[in-house]
């Protein structure tokens, strides 16, 4: 299932130190070549301050001790470097280390400027050492402190571009440390300013927002609620375009996203519709299982497509986790897609359409049949299952219906506030 492998198109959105993870994850699942995966790295490793990783790489890539002088004279820059700027950065440092400083801070940053001036001779000159050292830490692979660096530096950097850097930097920061609830934060950040930019070119503002969609699967394939917020974000009219526009691939995650998460099955509907609009451009065996079963109402194809989703999703460094859960959901999307159109079902047949065999398709029935409180009941003798009559009480209906209208709402005002801004 290599061939829908997408770490080449993910990594084309992403900053080089978040390719490092998809890199240990196709190592570790032996995709490719052990020698491809390890010159992906040191390419990688060119232009950061990881010198002596990427010492280690080019030893094990060349089974040497050995390396060449150009690394040392690279290790040598790095260290002159990290030694003046920490020269550089130090009276500021020791100024925000101090809690009568943050203290007497505004949100006037202009105010926080002049009083750093005022009463502690730290100037612009300051502020761009401290940038540049926390640029320079991220690019040693120290995130912790990169982190820690960048949030008193958007406190005091009035500049629009370097603020919006800036967090671009805490977020991949706050990724690689794992810390996805501030990586959350962060990301609510990025797309408030990212949408609120009153200048900033429509075309810009579409690659950014695509980068934004990309960053955001770290954080929200790791967080607790992070399949709403990812099915929230991929469906925001302005992001959704981007999708469309510039990274269909990413429909493979919204598809999941939406299987594994039952309480968001209203926006089923709508994805299908993107799905058949963007098949010409995309598709692989998840988008395919939910057109076979939802568009097609093929359940023989939509059982071979589900057997290669569970290979698509092994191999897939951001779903690999929810595979178990993916194959369960798509199993009651198949019964309960058949159900509506059967009255009475055979069991083998349906262990079949299943991949399950028959004893087990059982037992799964009568659990759901009990959990669900469906209204079937189970005939043993004649292995059957007879579905009694499925209809939606007419306040399920309305409540459906008020929650479409709220978020398409939501969205269309989202539409006209942005179309006024710019």
């Amino acid at each position: 299932m290599s061939e829908y492998e997408l770490s080449p198109v993910l990594s084309k959105y992403l900053d080089k130190h978040l390719v490092f993870p998809l890199l240990e994850f196709l190592q570790e699942k032996g995709l490719y070549d052990e020698n491809d995966i390890l010159k992906s790295k040191l390419h990688l490793l060119k232009n950061t301050n990881m010198v002596d990783f990427a010492m280690d790489i080019h030893k094990a890539l060349h089974g040497t001790d050995d390396v060449p002088q150009s690394m040392k004279d690279h290790r040598s820059e790095v260290v002159a470097r990290l030694r003046q700027l920490q020269h550089d950065v130090d009276p500021i440092i020791k100024c925000l280390e101090n809690p009568n400083v943050v203290r007497n801070f505004r949100q006037d940053k202009a105010f926080n400027l002049q009083f750093l001036q005022d009463d502690y001779q730290i100037g612009p000159e300051h502020v761009e050492a401290l940038y540049q050292y926390a640029k320079f830490q991220f690019d040693c692979g120290n995130y912790t402190l990169a982190a820690e660096l960048l949030q008193p530096y958007r406190t005091l950097c009035t500049n629009s571009e370097r603020n919006m850097s800036a967090l671009w930097g805490k977020l991949a920061s706050d990724i690689l440390m794992q810390n996805a609830e501030a990586a959350r934060e962060d990301i609510n950040k990025l797309k408030e300013s990212i949408d609120n930019q009153p200048f900033a070119p429509p075309l810009v503002q579409l690659q950014q927002r695509t980068w934004l969609l990309h960053w955001s699967l770290y954080v929200f394939w790791n967080h607790e609620n992070g399949r709403n917020d990812l099915i929230d974000l991929f469906f925001n009219q302005q992001y959704l375009a981007a999708i469309q526009i510039n990274a269909q691939h990413l429909l493979r995650y919204v598809a999941t996203a939406v299987v594994v998460n039952k309480r968001r099955r209203a926006v089923l509907k709508d994805l299908i519709k993107i799905i058949q609009q963007e098949a010409y451009e995309y598709s692989d065996p998840i988008t395919q299982f939910l057109e076979c079963l939802f568009v097609h109402y093929d359940f023989d194809g939509a059982q071979h497509k589900l057997a290669e989703c569970e290979a698509v999703i092994e191999n897939d460094f951001f779903l690999t986790g929810c595979k178990d859960e993916f194959i369960e959901n798509a199993r009651l999307f198949i019964f309960e897609t058949y159900c509506r159109i059967h009255q009475c079902i055979d069991i083998k047949m349906l262990a079949e359409r299943l991949n399950m065999d028959q004893e087990a398709a059982e037992k799964w029935i009568a659990n759901l049949i009990l959990n669900a409180r469906l209204n079937a009941k189970i005939d043993s003798q004649s292995g059957t299952v007879v579905m009694g009559t499925q209809s939606q009480s007419v306040h399920e209906q309305i409540m459906d219906k008020a929650k479409q209208l709220s978020v398409k709402s939501f969205m269309l005002a989202n539409a006209v506030v942005g179309g006024g801004r710019t």
